[in-house]
């Protein structure tokens, strides 16, 4: 059985005075005189070893009170000097190490509360995992940016979540970097990493929402040069169709002015090519009033139903009554057509185009051709089109309506086959 040092300590002494006192009386007997003294002697020896004792164990007193403080993570606990010189240095140290310990507790408090303020507040959604590659928490914005609560992806892995984005980044190794768009308007830079946490990697996502400052960036980009090409262009033709009028009210052959009547034509046409591509330029901002959206929707439809009848395509309509919006009802009717026509043209005859109007959604849906993924990227570049005689300007300048409206939209292929353009009015 194991014996604590100073209950084997103790036994000691008593046993080994209990000896001596035993042997003197065996020696001294005779000698009550002398016997009484020695007594005494073995007394006060057992006092002075008792008092050595505990001069030996107050050190470990103070150890064990300062080991108890810095167990519970108390490092406000310092000792004061006792006048012996061999404690006293060992106080000294404690002091030191306390004082150090605390200083640095507190800056690595500082630090933390200072990090999760930045996290906090940082405009990039940040998402950090845990030990087990599962999310431990994300910031606001990350909340915002993917319409989540903190409850509802905390604790899961990415590919278990049902969200597109984060679905697409669960093969990401840590170190790797990404620029996504989704849904061929949205772009996102993508990042993961590790920090060291008590002494294991654990690994982070930060992700840049690029979106506004690439629009601005690409309309400032090609405005410019739509407005160089229309200036040059319009004076161009202007000067050649001024000349051709005037040189054919002096040519009466036929075969010439038929030649002449044909590049007039083209001019005309090179003319409204040009308009077509300023009006996406010279778009004004919404004049807005507050409107029947569901009455917008049924006459458009009810506009497109011939060109649905020419292709053998079926346009539904199913839109609910007096849905009130503030919008700029000319440029609405525009973005509507533009994506309307696009349906059709995606379908063959018997295929069907339906318009669902549920506020505040608005959703136009075929079930034509899918839209492949290497496409679906580009949908919304400026002046993109998969036709050969198209000019991508349905869809730009849908997007700048949308845009300037501030109403989130999408254009993608769902997982049912059924290509849907969807329209949030918030």
């Amino acid at each position: 059985m194991y014996l604590p040092f100073r209950i084997r300590y103790l036994l000691y002494i008593g046993i080994l005075h209990a000896l001596l006192g035993g042997l003197l009386y065996l020696l001294l007997r005779e000698n009550k005189l002398l016997f009484i003294g020695s007594e005494v002697a073995i007394v006060l020896s057992g006092y002075v070893a008792i008092q050595i004792y505990r001069a030996f164990q107050q050190p470990s007193a103070f150890i064990a009170s300062g080991i108890e403080a810095i167990r519970d993570k108390d490092f406000t606990v310092k000792f004061v000097p006792t006048g012996n010189r061999e404690i006293d240095e060992l106080i000294t140290v404690y002091n030191l190490m306390i004082d150090q310990l605390r200083q640095e507790r507190t800056r690595q408090v500082e630090q933390q509360f200072f990090l999760e303020k930045l996290i906090e507040a940082a405009p990039i959604a940040i998402l950090i995992f845990d030990f087990d590659g599962r999310i431990a928490s994300i910031n606001p914005r990350a909340s915002q940016l993917l319409s989540v609560s903190s409850a509802d992806v905390v604790g899961k892995e990415l590919g278990e979540l049902g969200y597109s984005l984060l679905a697409q980044l669960a093969d990401m190794a840590d170190g790797d970097s990404r620029l996504m768009k989704p849904n061929g308007l949205e772009t996102y830079k993508i990042l993961r990493s590790t920090f060291m946490d008590r002494g294991f990697r654990r690994s982070f996502l930060m992700i840049e929402e690029l979106t506004p400052e690439l629009l601005v960036a690409e309309k400032k980009a090609y405005s410019k040069v739509i407005r160089m090409m229309a200036h040059e262009v319009n004076n161009s033709i202007g000067a050649v169709n001024s000349i051709l009028d005037s040189a054919m009210a002096y040519i009466q052959e036929p075969d010439v002015l038929h030649a002449m009547q044909v590049a007039l034509d083209r001019n005309n046409r090179l003319n409204g090519f040009m308009r077509r591509f300023a009006d996406v330029v010279r778009l004004p901002q919404p004049h807005r009033r507050t409107t029947d959206l569901g009455k917008i929707v049924r006459d458009v439809v009810r506009l497109m139903q011939p060109q649905a009848g020419a292709r053998g395509v079926v346009l539904r309509c199913e839109a609910e009554e007096s849905v009130l919006l503030s919008i700029d009802v000319e440029q609405m009717e525009q973005v509507l057509v533009n994506v309307i026509k696009n349906a059709l043209e995606a379908c063959e005859p018997g295929q069907c185009v339906e318009v669902l109007m549920t506020a505040p959604v608005l959703r136009i849906r075929d079930n034509g051709q899918p839209i492949p993924d290497a496409i679906a990227a580009n949908l919304f570049n400026p002046f993109y089109s998969t036709r050969p005689e198209g000019q991508g300007i349905g869809l730009t300048l849908t997007r700048e309506v949308l845009l300037n409206h501030q109403f989130s939209f999408s254009l993608k292929t769902n997982d049912d086959g059924w290509t849907e353009f969807r329209i949030e009015f918030k």
